[in-house]
């Protein structure tokens, strides 16, 4: 009849320590009743209560939670039991066989393996197979019993960990390198803007939040950028976030901008979200070919910041934005014209740069207003491109006096005219590759936000 598989032990029980009781559980059949369990000395303030099994029909019942270890002995007959449940059919001697029938039906309990003096190479291959220590039977004696029995349980609590640990590690490695794989790679092959993009979430340990951005180049020649943020900022947000990143991608080159576009995001929000409570605020910029002019959509989201060559930085024209998505089900969102001029920076962000905490007692929030003013700082301390995003960033964080609570994305594109000029010879101009960042930080010239 096959073994009833006996209830684990809870972790709180395998983890209990050090000076409480523990149980034995001998399974042994010896016809000739010449073995017998020596006594166990009390060491420390902990006793060993033993229980002893004939078969292993008999040890399935006895196998309570309240088990710490098991002494096999692998002279034990292989019975019915065992070969019903596949275990001895590539495990070799009938020794083997029994251990690991025990071992499949108590994975979370110490063995010792019991066996001849002279068998010591089965001894060693029970240790490989999964047996935590193994004993001569003719040389035990209640003290190497007691202390067996204790380096055993110990020694399985600390595999146990061990493999708690590792399997943690691995599923940090597997999140990390997916979350990595679902950041946006810019698609700007042919353009004389430059980019740069920070990002930090706001869930500790964690590479994705809610917020999202990315930045396309359609065949025109016009250059889209989009930056959003979905309410909240768990792995739920941060899957949303990502769904209406590719969404955005897959319809700009598609050739929609403006209302349709932001009104077909709508929809993917409203048949992705958990619940209706669930929003999301954007700003999508489209910048025209010859980088001079752009159009701007707002959707509950803050007006990017621009600075023009010899002009303090500001923030865009906000009044004409729409709302957030998901918020109201047949909304609009007006595209406003918007002149650039030849040098320019523009800074688009989520509200996580700016809701930070400043001041003594940290009771007020830096604010657009707080963010632009640290911007014209930064810049008059000759601070550009990601240099300036990394140091904005920072001093946000400084300013709240430790990690911020919500997700920040940062995304810079910038054009400097005289250097378009320079690197393109008339009738040449668009065929330069923009990099993120360039190959040689000294050599390359600095944007100039």
């Amino acid at each position: 009849m096959p073994v009833p598989v006996p209830q684990q032990r809870a972790e709180a029980a395998a983890e209990a320590s050090h000076g409480a009781d523990l149980t034995l559980l001998v399974i042994e059949d010896d016809p000739a009743g010449t073995f017998t369990v020596p006594e166990l000395p009390a060491a420390a303030g902990t006793k060993v209560r033993i229980r002893t099994a004939r078969n292993l029909t008999e040890a399935g019942r006895l196998l309570t939670d309240d088990v710490d270890c098991i002494l096999l002995d692998l002279a034990l007959p292989t019975g019915s039991e065992t070969r019903a449940s596949g275990a001895g059919d590539a495990a070799g001697p009938d020794g083997l066989a029994t251990l690991q029938h025990v071992l499949r039906i108590a994975p979370g309990h110490a063995v010792l393996a019991l066996t001849a003096q002279d068998d010591t190479a089965l001894a060693a291959e029970a240790v490989r197979v999964g047996a935590q220590d193994y004993l001569f039977r003719d040389e035990l004696d209640g003290r190497l019993l007691s202390r067996a029995i204790r380096y055993a349980v110990e020694r399985k609590r600390a595999d146990a960990a061990q493999l708690r640990l590792t399997e943690s590690a691995l599923r940090a490695q597997e999140n990390a390198r997916l979350e990595r794989g679902l950041l946006p790679t810019p698609l700007l092959e042919g353009s004389d803007l430059r980019f740069a993009a920070r990002y930090r979430p706001g869930r500790s340990r964690a590479l994705l939040g809610g917020d999202f951005y990315d930045t396309v180049r359609t065949p025109d020649g016009t250059v889209h950028a989009m930056i959003g943020d979905v309410c909240g900022h768990g792995p739920d947000e941060a899957a949303l976030g990502v769904e209406l990143r590719i969404a955005w991608r897959a319809l700009t080159l598609a050739g929609l901008c403006g209302d349709e576009l932001l009104s077909t995001l709508q929809q993917v929000l409203e048949h992705e979200r958990e619940s209706e409570e669930i929003f999301a605020t954007l700003c999508t910029v489209d910048i025209a070919p010859d980088g001079r002019r752009a159009g701007l959509c707002l959707a509950g989201h803050p007006a990017p910041l621009i600075a023009r060559q010899g002009r303090a930085a500001h923030l865009l024209p906000y009044e004409d934005g729409g709302p957030a998505l998901g918020l109201l089900p047949r909304a609009r969102w007006p595209r406003r014209q918007v002149d650039l001029g030849g040098t320019w920076s523009l800074m688009m962000y989520t509200d996580g740069l700016i809701e930070g905490r400043v001041g003594p007692v940290g009771t007020q929030r830096l604010g657009q207003d707080g963010m632009v003013a640290m911007i014209n700082r930064q810049l008059a301390e000759g601070l550009a491109g990601e240099d300036l995003l990394e140091a904005a960033v920072a001093q946000v964080r400084e300013l709240n006096g430790g990690e911020l609570t919500d997700d920040v994305a940062v995304l810079l594109l910038d054009r400097d005219q005289n250097a378009v000029r320079r690197r393109a010879p008339d009738g040449e101009r668009g065929r330069n590759v923009l990099r993120p960042r360039a190959a040689n930080p000294a050599r390359a010239q600095r944007p100039p936000l």
